[in-house]
C-alpha cells in the first residue's frame, strides 16, 4: 500500500518548547495550560490533535457523502472535538476524546449513518481505535 502523504513536524523543548513542521507552514510556541499549573500562553499538544481531528473528522463526513444521495458540503457541517488528559491510574495519563458534531440539511437518523461511516473512515478515529474511547454527538438543524 502507497502512502497518500506524510509531513513531519519537529518538537524542541517539550510542553514549554515550539514545534516546526518541514515545510514551516507550522511554526508554534507550546506552553503547559494554566489547568495544569503552566502559564497557558500558547497553545498546547491537546489543542493541536483536537484541532487536526476535528478538522480531519470533518472532511471524513464529506467524503463519506461524496457520491451519495445527501450531500455534505463544507458550509453545512461543524465539528468541535474536545481533547482532555486523565490519569490512567498506572501512573502514566491517557487522553479522553469527544466530537460534536453538527450538520444542516439533514434528518437525526440520516446524519447519524453519514457520521457512523465517517468514524470509521477517519484516519484519526483508526488511529485511536482500541486506545481512546471516542464519544460522538450528532446535531441536526
Amino acid at each position: 500500500m502507497s502512502t497518500l502523504y506524510n509531513t513531519s513536524v519537529t518538537a524542541v523543548g517539550g510542553r514549554a518548547g515550539m514545534v516546526k513542521s518541514d515545510d514551516g507552514l507550522l511554526d508554534l510556541k507550546l506552553a503547559l495550560p494554566k489547568a495544569l499549573g503552566g502559564k497557558g500562553d500558547a497553545t498546547n499538544p491537546e489543542q493541536l490533535f483536537a484541532a487536526g481531528y476535528a478538522a480531519c473528522f470533518e472532511n471524513a463526513v464529506i467524503h463519506v457523502t461524496r457520491n451519495a444521495s445527501d450531500k455534505v458540503k463544507d458550509d453545512d457541517i461543524v465539528v468541535v472535538g474536545t481533547v482532555g488528559m486523565q490519569p490512567n491510574g498506572a501512573g502514566g495519563f491517557a487522553l479522553t476524546v469527544a466530537l460534536d458534531v453538527t450538520i444542516s440539511g439533514l434528518d437525526q437518523t440520516v446524519a447519524e449513518e453519514i457520521v457512523a461511516q465517517a468514524h470509521a473512515v477517519c484516519p484519526y478515529s483508526n488511529a485511536v481505535k482500541g486506545n481512546i474511547d471516542v464519544a460522538i454527538t450528532v446535531t441536526v438543524n
